[in-house]
Order: C-alpha cells, then sequence, then structure tokens
C-alpha cells in the first residue's frame, strides 16, 4: 500500500437504508484498523456532519452488525446540506475533527452532495453504492438488492397460497420508483403472470389479453408484479381495471412498500459489503477521489462520481423476454 498523509477517515450512511449497510460499516471500520488509520462514524449521514454528531469506532466496537439490516448509524436527507451554509459549517466541523476523507455509503442523491461538497471544499471521498433499486451506474449490484429481491420472493410465495386457494388475481407493488429491477427479477423468481416497469412500454390491452389467455388455458389465480414507478397506473387504479373489464375476477391488492428495506442481509449482500467497504478504504489510501467503488464481473472497479450519478443500469432486455416466455 503506498505511502498517505491520510490519518482519519469519516463514515457515513446516507439517504434510503438498505440491508447490508451495517457489513460495509463494519467493513471501513476494520480495514480502517487493519492498515492503522482512525476511523470516525458520522450519524444521521450529512446532517450529523452539520450537527457534529461524531464518535470514533474501533475494530471492537462494529462486532455482531455484520447480521444487521438497517444502519447503526442511522440515515437521514438533510435539506440544511443542499445549502452553502450547511456545507460550509460541516466542512468546519469536518476539519474540526481532523478528517482527512469521507466514505459515503448510499445512493445517487448522496453521492451527488458528496460530489458537490468535494467540488466546494475538495474533500477526498469515495461512494459504496448502498440501495435496494439497483439502478447506479457502474456496479453490478448494489448493497442491499439482493436482500429485498429474497423478501419479496417470501412474501409472493406466501401470497400465491392465498391466490391459488381462492382463484384470485392479485396486484403486488414492489419498490422501484423509476427502475424495475426488483419488480422484473421477483416477478420472474416468483412466476408471476405479468410483470409491470417503467423501462418498458405497457398496456391495459396486453395486460388484459394475458389474463384472458391465461383464463383460457385453465389457470384459476394470478400474480401481476408491479413496481410503483410504473407510468400506466397505481396498483390500485391497476386492479379497479382489471374488475371492471373482469368482473367475475377476485382481484386483490398488496403493496410489500418497506419490508422491502428491513431484515438480515443475504450471504451475497454481506459479501459485496464486504469488499466494498475493503474498497473504499484502500481506494482513498492510494489516492483515489471523486469515485465510487463497485463491482462488475466479479471485480472491483472504480467509477467517477458524476457517471455514477448521471447514468443508470439498465435493465437487462433478455430478462425481459424471459418473463414474457414463461408467462404461457
Amino acid at each position: 500500500m503506498p505511502n498517505t498523509t491520510l490519518k482519519k477517515i469519516g463514515v457515513m450512511t446516507s439517504g434510503g437504508d438498505s440491508p447490508g449497510m451495517n457489513t460495509a460499516i463494519r467493513a471501513v471500520v476494520r480495514a480502517c484498523a487493519f492498515y492503522q488509520i482512525k476511523c470516525v462514524g458520522i450519524r444521521m449521514g450529512y446532517e450529523g456532519l452539520i450537527q457534529n454528531q461524531m464518535s470514533e469506532l474501533g475494530a471492537r466496537s462494529v462486532k455482531h452488525i455484520i447480521n444487521r439490516g438497517g444502519t447503526i448509524l442511522q440515515t437521514a436527507r438533510s435539506k440544511s446540506f443542499r445549502t452553502k451554509e450547511g456545507r460550509e459549517k460541516a466542512y468546519k466541523n469536518l476539519k474540526n475533527n481532523e478528517l482527512d476523507g469521507l466514505i459515503v455509503i448510499g445512493g445517487d442523491g448522496s453521492f451527488t452532495g458528496a460530489n458537490i461538497f468535494y467540488q466546494e471544499f475538495g474533500v477526498p471521498f469515495i461512494g459504496i453504492p448502498g440501495t435496494i433499486d439497483n439502478d447506479i451506474f457502474g456496479t453490478d449490484y448494489t448493497i442491499g438488492y439482493d436482500t429485498a429481491l429474497n423478501t419479496v420472493i417470501e412474501a409472493i410465495d406466501r401470497i400465491r397460497d392465498s391466490a391459488t386457494s381462492h382463484n384470485r388475481v392479485f396486484f403486488v407493488e414492489v419498490m422501484g420508483r423509476d427502475a424495475g429491477f426488483i419488480a422484473l427479477s421477483s416477478g420472474i423468481a416468483s412466476g408471476a403472470q405479468d410483470i409491470l416497469i417503467p423501462e418498458k412500454e405497457d398496456s391495459l390491452d396486453e395486460l388484459f389479453k394475458s389474463l384472458y389467455k391465461s383464463e383460457q388455458s385453465g389457470k384459476n389465480s394470478s400474480i401481476i408484479v408491479v413496481a410503483e414507478g410504473e407510468e400506466l397506473g397505481n396498483v390500485y387504479d391497476l386492479a379497479k381495471a382489471t374488475e371492471a373489464r373482469f368482473p367475475d375476477y377476485d382481484v386483490r391488492v398488496t403493496v410489500l412498500g418497506h419490508i422491502q428495506r428491513g431484515g438480515n442481509p443475504t450471504c451475497m449482500d454481506r459479501v459485496l459489503a464486504s469488499r466494498l467497504g475493503v474498497a473504499a478504504v484502500e481506494g482513498l489510501l492510494e489516492g483515489k477521489t471523486n469515485l465510487m467503488a463497485g463491482l462488475r464481473s466479479n471485480k472491483i472497479v472504480f467509477t467517477p462520481i458524476e457517471e455514477a450519478i448521471k447514468k443508470h443500469n439498465e435493465i437487462d432486455q433478455e430478462l425481459i423476454k424471459v418473463a414474457k416466455i414463461l408467462a404461457v
């Protein structure tokens, strides 16, 4: 590892929480301990930086958190950090605490804030992608995505038991305001009849044709997975339209909501978060900054933060084709 003047690193979680954030915090703290660097935990994201809510963390400070969902540092969206005055106060606290760099665990909003902070004050930082949506450019997977998928699949499996018992059509809304990664993968894995996501053009006619076709083939229950950002309409409007078209159907709606954010992280998310946490510390030690640590083809890569913010992962068109083929 090259020589560096880096003595103390701050770590924070920002934006929406995701399973595996604690694992990433643990990896950062223990990597700092391994390389004999001090690590400071910043509570409540950028708001904690402004309010000077910081405490030093050692290797034993992060014991027994690798399996816990949420974030021990807590997280928040800071209106104050969006102002020049707020960022100046944050920078003053950062200097008073002698922090030489930051590791920010979060999504594109968190990275946008870090990028502005870097442009204004030159604070070195590395981002770690923590979001269940899996929509951040520069990494094949984001921390929390796999856990959220498994949570959704378990829920849909349970819903299917009820759907089959009562000959019902269930519309299941999953998270994904601008991205359909959770809906598409969980829909395929749970055998959904239809999957509605914002990345493809959907229509009620196509949905009704699919339901009619399944009915004619002898199917007496169906699961429709809908991303919350679906442009065709919200899950309740879609259910009402289906009831109007098929008055004999027993149509129900389930919104999974924030249960998708919670729970113990899967093995995949724990390993991913551990690798990215270590990579972020090593990146700062090597003089890297204004970058995001990610995983591509199972290799650690660093992506310029502006690319990670401006670009987005694209839906795999092959998966859309697979979903269509399997819905016969």
